[in-house]
């Protein structure tokens, strides 16, 4: 490999010719193998929208002229492509401020800039970094990733199952099904009743997530080294949130109290619980499908979804719910990512949290899960969920909890003898019902109608 030699401020660097980072980079990659996660690419793109955004402002408030803001525009440019994708190799385990990935990105913008303007005029600290600290670009970075991802792929993947959910209500419209609660019979309910909850699962995340949008919206970027705003001029945060909202499309603002933004990370913890929730939902979906798909024989079996591949490599024919059990391992793994969240956010010392890149890596991760999950789910699953009219039919005459609808006219106690008795001697609730004598076979016919009781 061919090498060329790189400087900071502790010295020089043997560098990958080929690549564009530099010493500092350098440093980190030799120092720090930790691991195989890599910094998300959505935190790179990130970066690469929030020095673009820090240019503009540099360049609007006097700092920064033409030339060097063209060239950082045209390299940041490049990192959004992801023509620069192989420029980017440190790992999550890194400086808890993050300040060398930080330093990646200046280092590559700085070099492949100046390859682009044929002169030398970007320096990584000086001028790519101009009025910035790793301390307030990390935080605003990760904010502007939670946002994107939130917005532009977690949200359209629920609406989407909302959609789906709409579909099947509509295409399941008329069918009584026995109801379950603590995995026992209970009251029937119509089966598009049922999807209806799912429905208000997803619409209701969608609403939670919207909810936790305002607070990622405020930037830290302002604040540079401790929140006092040290090295950048006045107005630096709210010009610089102004141009990364034109560059995104998305209206970003500077968050009033740097010392806050620093410091605490709590508008991530707070939005990450809303992707918790989700998760809640997601695992207690799956299973609902799973549960109701169970058999085909000796199972519930009230609905079939599709077989998809093999199920066992030992018994022929078996067929099993695979997209529900990778849901629900999502699930899982956003539900520890939440807990690693919580944690890495209380420790945070004085006037910087220095847990930030395992609270971006986790909450990247988490987003992405959820929204490939769902979509997965939608396509591979959901879309060809049928409902098994016989075997809920079946199940609904020989549920005994429909001796509910017998309370008004023999009491409550009464109906629990004829439950019994129904049980007991393995008979319909009907001759129980009439063996007790506490109706005639004709009377019961008038009151116990299950498709008056949803």
């Amino acid at each position: 490999m061919e090498y060329r030699i790189e400087h900071d401020s502790m010295g020089e660097m043997k560098v990958p010719a080929d690549k564009y980072w530099a010493a500092q980079t350098q440093r980190s990659y030799q120092n720090f193998r930790i691991g195989g996660e890599k910094m998300p690419v959505e935190i790179i793109r990130a970066f690469a929208i929030l020095k673009r955004g820090a240019a503009v402002a540099n360049n609007r408030l006097g700092k920064l002229d033409d030339s060097r803001l063209e060239a950082i525009a045209k390299a940041s440019e490049e990192v959004l492509e992801g023509k620069l994708d192989d420029n980017f190799p440190l790992v999550v385990w890194q400086t808890g401020s993050g300040t060398q990935s930080n330093m990646n990105m200046n280092e590559v913008i700085a070099n492949r800039g100046n390859e682009l303007a044929g002169q030398k005029i970007l320096h990584p600290n000086d001028t790519v970094n101009m009025s910035q600290s790793s301390n307030d670009t990390f935080p605003t970075a990760m904010h502007i990733a939670a946002v994107l991802i939130i917005e532009k792929k977690v949200i359209p993947s629920l609406e989407r199952l909302v959609e789906v959910f709409r579909t099947l209500e509509e295409e399941n419209k008329g069918i009584i099904k026995s109801g379950r609660t603590h995995l026992q019979d209970a009251t029937p309910i119509a089966f598009s009743q049922e999807i209806s909850g799912w429905r208000g699962m997803a619409e209701k995340c969608i609403t939670y997530l919207e909810q936790s949008l305002p607070d990622l919206k405020e930037l830290a970027l302002g604040g540079t080294a401790v929140g006092t705003g040290i090295n950048a001029p006045e107005g630096f945060g709210e010009e610089a949130a102004k141009a990364i909202s034109e560059l995104t499309g998305i209206s970003f603002v500077s968050e009033s109290n740097k010392f806050h933004a620093l410091t605490s990370k709590d508008a991530i913890v707070f939005a990450h619980g809303a992707l918790k929730a989700l998760a809640a939902d997601m695992m207690k979906i799956a299973n609902d499908v799973r549960w109701l798909a169970s058999g085909p024989r000796c199972g519930l079996g009230e609905i079939t979804i599709p077989a998809n591949e093999p199920g066992s490599s030992i018994m022929p024919g078996k067929v099993n719910p695979t997209q529900c059990e990778a849901v629900t391992m999502c699930a899982v793994q956003v539900m520890g990512n939440d807990a690693a969240i919580g944690f890495a956010a209380s420790q945070g010392n004085f006037e910087l949290n220095v847990f930030m890149p395992v609270i971006a890596y986790n909450f990247i991760q988490s987003a992405n899960l959820l929204s490939d999950s769902i979509d997965s789910f939608i396509d591979n699953c959901l879309v060809g969920l049928k409902a098994n009219r016989d075997k809920m039919e079946y199940n609904l005459r020989n549920s005994l909890m429909l001796v509910t609808a017998l309370n008004p006219y023999i009491g409550y106690e009464n109906a629990a003898k004829v439950a019994k008795k129904a049980y007991n001697e393995n008979i319909s609730l009907k001759e129980a019902c009439v063996g007790l004598g506490f109706l005639t076979a004709e009377r019961f016919d008038e009151v116990f109608r299950p498709e008056d009781m949803i």
